[in-house]
């Protein structure tokens, strides 16, 4: 069974916390992990742009000049791409780029990244994170305490304002709440600080 050690604010180690092997302690499945992160780029494109081919563009219903004599190169309309103001070739339009992943891929990815925060020692859990106000301040001193290194995903169980607003000016820590972690976010930080309140409730769901 997958084991890590629980800290304090201060950074005090108290006690070591077993974790279920069917969450930490799975066989890493690289395919589910990368159709997840596709999947999560994909759908934050918003697929709406938009241009008119030469059927749309208003005007150039008159051939701009007579077929042969002219010297120059026959014309059907002043709305043709090569015209300025004419149409655009092959025009994008809105479309929609999501992609749909079952429920079973998508646990089996966020297994496995979890269960590699966790074999690489970077799963760290606090016993609690509660802070006075909302002050940078009280939060930069708890990242100096756990020895922070690189980016750091924090994760809470629910919404507190005071942890939110507090990290939200460390541009290398990011807050999340249990259902909204995803695998980009995981594997895009570097640590994985999480409560216990947090890792009970991930055991609770994707037990």
């Amino acid at each position: 069974m997958a084991s890590v050690d629980v800290y304090n604010m201060n950074g005090d180690k108290l006690e070591t916390l077993e974790l279920p092997d069917s969450i930490f302690g799975v066989e890493v499945n690289e395919h589910a992990v990368h159709m997840s992160v596709v999947q999560y780029l994909a759908n934050q494109r918003v697929g709406t742009k938009s241009a008119k081919t030469r059927a749309e563009v208003r005007g150039g219903g008159r051939k701009p000049y007579k077929q042969k004599g002219t010297g120059r190169a026959r014309q059907g309309s002043i709305r043709a791409p090569q015209w300025t103001g004419g149409g655009v070739v092959f025009a994008p339009k809105p479309r929609d780029f999501s992609i749909r992943l079952n429920k079973k891929q998508k646990r089996l990815a966020l297994k496995s990244v979890l269960t590699e925060k966790v074999r690489e020692k970077k799963f760290i859990v606090l016993d609690e994170l509660k802070l006075s106000g909302a002050k940078t301040k009280e939060m930069k001193k708890v990242c100096d305490n756990l020895k922070l290194t690189g980016k750091a995903l924090v994760v809470i169980n629910g919404s507190d304002r005071n942890v939110i607003l507090s990290a939200r000016n460390m541009p290398l820590v990011t807050t999340a709440a249990v259902n909204t972690i995803n695998v980009y976010d995981i594997i895009n930080h570097d640590t994985f600080v999480a409560t216990r309140e947090a890792v009970q409730k991930i055991t609770e769901v994707y037990v």
